[in-house]
Order: structure tokens, then sequence, then C-alpha cells
């Protein structure tokens, strides 16, 4: 699978694995990988007959043994272990049919189909049969992202079964080009020639695009600062530096963003921002939340995936200027909802402007909010009817050449308030390592002290993101004249 993404992608992984880089997106998959594959053993095997092959701790020759042995049982069997034609195939799921055949089940921690997971199925198929494997169905096990937990480690009905068995054996005719193809990549003495690309992100980000990038000549400017442009169309026809791109293919914003990265000239325009907030006076509140998701949920009423919030950072500018912080957090480790919600309403008072920033996502939180809890319903529409975007008028109004294309808070922040940078943040900077902090607090393995310095960590980066919105809304405001470099 290494080797479909990218015959670099696989040299690499098989020659040179110290040079990975893994996200904690990628982190993130594995873990969810890990707890559906966990649940999919127990909702499989009822009867808790099943045997699962270790191969880490068998190796492979004992691994395959293993499963030949249980395989001569009738078991269900997880992690069933082949190897054929230069090929390893580790199969999720076998299960046992009455004609003697079995039934494989791929399963996947995503919510829909995607064509990585066929070509995944029709590899474990055909390394199977090629090793005598007497195989009749073939499906996928995905994520049901409708469901809802009900508690007490009910999980009947996370799972949804695709059955594929037709269409994959059809493909199983592809697997052994691409196995020659692999092996010939993997046997190779250098690194193949193949170019930082579409595939680089598709169907997972690579590990190791960082080190590919940085055996490409520098670009100056590279055409991914333009927002929204489809810039690997032009790197494939010699196209790299938004210098050399024609002026008529680019919009408004992204010739904006051209222009002033190429004259190194920030653009503000402040009367149409001062224009867009004079309807909001002062008192006014700046509102950011954290929330985590789980693949399996941990608490009942809650569905596959969901945005729970666990913390918010709420700030309070009065019309004197003067700043009051209000904050939530739970680290208890039960499902903190409630507990929000109703501190959210308590804190949130009754007429006060309420900003953000990309204000979708907080208002999609507090509708789910008032569903989850129908008594709260009223007050959490009353907070989302006096939510205010900043979004969009950093977008419309102002641009810095630093943003590289960008409108996050993280990439405006240090251009229109220098003072102020995520990077001084000790432990979590981003939205990725608060989710890592909340996960690690809760763990009942967690001691006391680190949990402390966790709760820290995690109230000091949330209290940053609204103090950012306060900053940013003095200077879009005319509360605070920005720098003298600013142009209209």
């Amino acid at each position: 699978m290494a080797y479909r993404q990218c015959p670099r992608r696989l040299w690499l992984d098989l020659h040179e694995p110290e040079r990975r880089e893994d996200s904690s997106g990628s982190a993130g998959r594995v873990d969810a990988g890990l707890a559906v594959g966990t649940i999919a053993r127990r909702l499989y095997d009822p009867l808790a007959r099943g045997v699962l092959i270790d191969i880490e701790q068998l190796g492979l020759a004992r691994a395959c043994k293993a499963t030949e042995e249980a395989l001569r049982e009738r078991r269900p069997i997880f992690e069933a272990t082949f190897a054929s034609d230069g090929a390893l195939a580790l199969a999720d799921i076998l299960l046992p049919i009455e004609d003697g055949s079995w039934h494989m089940v791929e399963v996947k921690s995503s919510t829909s189909i995607k064509e990585v997971y066929r070509e995944d199925l029709a590899i474990q198929a055909y390394v199977a049969r090629q090793s005598g494997l007497n195989l009749s169905g073939l499906s996928l096990a995905l994520v049901d992202s409708s469901w809802i937990y009900p508690g007490d480690g009910d999980y009947r009905g996370l799972l949804s079964r695709v059955d594929l068995t037709e269409e994959t054996l059809q493909r199983c005719g592809e697997v052994p080009r691409w196995i020659t193809e692999a092996q010939e990549v993997a046997c190779a003495d250098s690194l193949p020639d193949t170019q930082t690309g579409r595939q680089c992100d598709a169907p997972y980000p690579c590990p190791f695009f960082g080190y590919c990038r940085s055996l490409e000549p520098t670009v100056d400017y590279p055409l991914e600062w333009l927002p929204r442009f489809p810039a690997q169309r032009w790197i494939d026809r010699g196209v790299t530096d938004l210098r050399d791109l024609p002026e008529e293919v680019l919009n408004d914003r992204q010739r904006l963003v051209r222009d002033c990265t190429l004259n190194q000239r920030v653009f503000f325009d402040r009367l149409g921002a001062e224009a867009d907030l004079a309807p909001y006076p002062l008192p006014a509140l700046f509102l950011d939340f954290e929330t985590i998701q789980f693949a399996v949920p941990i608490w009942a009423g809650t569905r596959p995936y969901q945005h729970i919030p666990f913390q918010y950072s709420l700030h309070r500018l009065d019309r004197h200027g003067r700043l009051e912080h209000l904050e939530f957090l739970d680290l208890s480790g039960q499902d903190p909802s409630r507990g929000f919600a109703e501190q959210l309403i308590h804190d949130a008072g009754s007429s006060e402007p309420i900003f953000v920033y990309n204000a979708s996502f907080e208002r999609s939180r507090m509708m789910e909010l008032g569903r989850r809890f129908p008594d709260l319903s009223g007050a959490m529409h009353a907070i989302i009817d006096r939510v205010v975007d900043l979004l969009p008028i950093a977008r419309n109004r102002y641009y810095h050449p630093s943003q590289h294309g960008s409108w996050s808070i993280k990439a405006v922040l240090p251009a229109a308030v220098p003072e102020l940078s995520y990077q001084d943040l000790e432990g979590v900077q981003d939205g990725g390592a608060a989710q890592e902090s909340f996960l690690e607090a809760i763990d009942t393995n967690t001691s006391t002290e680190r949990k402390d310095q966790l709760r820290q960590q995690l109230l000091a980066y949330c209290r940053l993101d609204t103090y950012a919105m306060v900053r940013l809304w003095e200077v879009f405001s005319g509360y605070i004249r920005p720098l003298d470099d600013f142009i209209e």
C-alpha cells in the first residue's frame, strides 16, 4: 500500500525509515484504528472463541503457522497472517462459514468507503487466496457516524458492513503487477526518481514529504501560498513560482496575495474593517472552544467522531477597555458536555456581541449541545444569535505576506500583533496538541503532577486564542493603531 501511494515512500520506508516525520494527525488515525479494531473483535466474536495472531510477538514464520492451526480449528481469526509471491497480508477478521469457506472483513475507522480501502482489500484477498484460503466473501466494516452510544460498553451498531465480494475478486487480477513493481522498487539501490505532487497527500499525508521537498530546488514564492488555487496543475506544467503565473488565471483574492507577497506590502482596509465592526460596540465577549473526538465514543449519548467540547476561554472587554477573563476546563474524565453548556450560559451573559474566529465551528457545537440537552436549547440558541465572526473581516480587510495564503488566527496574529505568538507557549501550541494533552490528562495512569501541568498548558493555550481575538478586534476596529507600514 505504501508503493501504491508513491514508489519513493516504499523505498524510504524500507531503506531510510529514520527520515519519517509523522504528524499528530497520523498518530491519531492509528489510535482510532486500534480502538475500532478492538471493538470489532468483540462484535464479530461475542463468544470470545477467536484467536489473535500477534505477528510482532511471534515473527512471520510462527504467525503463518498459528494462522494455519486456527484455520483448521474453524475459529474466528484476527490478524490472520498470509505470505505469498513475496507479499505479506494481515487480515483484520476471518469468519468461518458453514460450507467450509471463510469471510474476510477489513475494519476501517473511517465512515465512508475510499479507493485505498478497495485496493487494500484486493491485496489481502489475493495473498490469502494464493496461500490456499477458500475465500467466499469480502467486506469492509465502517464506522456509522449516525449511531449514538447508549453506554455500558454496548457497541452494537457502531460498525456497518459493506459487501465488496464481487468487486474485490475482479480486482485481484491487478495485484500481481503491483507486487512485482513494488518488489523492484524495494530492491533498488537508490531512491526512485519521483517528484513531490498530488500523491504526497493522497490517500494520506506522507511522512517523508519534508525530506523529499528538501531534495528539490528552493522556490522563492511557491504557488501553494495562493488560497484555493490548483497549484499542482501548474507545477506539472513547469510553473512553480508566483512570478511566472499568468495574470488572468488568478481571482481577486489570489491576486491580492500574489501582489502583497511579491511587493512585500501589507494590505489593510482600515475603514472597511471599522465599518464591519461598528454595529457591535463594547462591551463585547471573545469566545473559543476546544473539543475532542473519539472514533469509538466513551460517553453515553455521543456519536463517533462527534466534537465534544471540553474547554472554553471567554474574554470580556468592557466599554472602558478593561478585560475580564472566564474559562472552563473539565479533566475529570467524565462527559464534560453538560457542565460546559451550563457554565457557558452563565458566563456569556445576555446581550453583548460574542466574537469568535470561524463561527461555523462554535455555532455547530452549541447547536449540538442544544439538541442533546433540550432544557438548555433556548439559552444555547440565544448565544448563537449573538455570535459575530472575525474571520470574514480578517479575510476581506487584511493580508500580510507572512501569512502565506492563510487566514488562520495563528497566521494573522503574529502578522497584525507581532508581540504575540503561539510559539511562546509551552507544550500546547495548536488544536491537535490540545486534544493530545486532554487525552493524557484524563488517563487514569497520568500522575497528579503531570495532570496539573497539562491543565495549566491547556488553559494558557485557550486563553491566548481569545486574547488574540481581542487584539485583532482592537486593530480592526481602530481601537489601537496598527503598524506604520499598513496600507489601505
